[in-house]
């Protein structure tokens, strides 16, 4: 079983940046590829970034591109996607994600994870 704890949402304006955390449970952390996914108030869960077991392939959705970077420290079972030049669009609640089953790339394509965080909101005023 995993278990996986996300901090550091909040309120921040526009232009703004923050860094979410994941901590997972499990001594196989590093053998899984994980994801960020984001869930806005009246819409579908949507992904956002994944990243390998050893954190060298990232994925990113078109709208995050070059804003949100995906990172990992496996020796403290955490993975991290730092938030820049937020949108107000960005709003929602970010949730992380593990997967036993599909790779960074099958995540980015739309496959599904084992494992879901309860998620930490980020609200971006304008």
């Amino acid at each position: 079983q995993v278990h996986l704890v996300e901090s550091g949402g909040g309120l921040v304006q526009a232009g703004g940046s923050l860094r979410l955390s994941c901590a997972a449970s499990g001594r196989t952390f590093s053998t899984y590829a994980m994801g960020w996914y984001r869930q806005a108030p009246g819409k579908a869960r949507e992904f956002v970034a994944a990243i390998s077991g050893s954190g060298t392939r990232t994925f990113y959705a078109d709208s995050v591109k070059d804003r949100f970077t995906i990172s990992r420290d496996n020796a403290k079972n955490t993975m991290y996607l730092q938030l820049n030049s937020l949108k107000p669009e960005d709003t929602a609640v970010y949730h992380c994600a593990l997967s036993r089953r599909y790779s960074s790339a099958q995540l980015a394509r739309g496959e599904n994870c084992d494992y879901w965080g309860q998620g930490t909101q980020v609200t971006v005023s304008s």
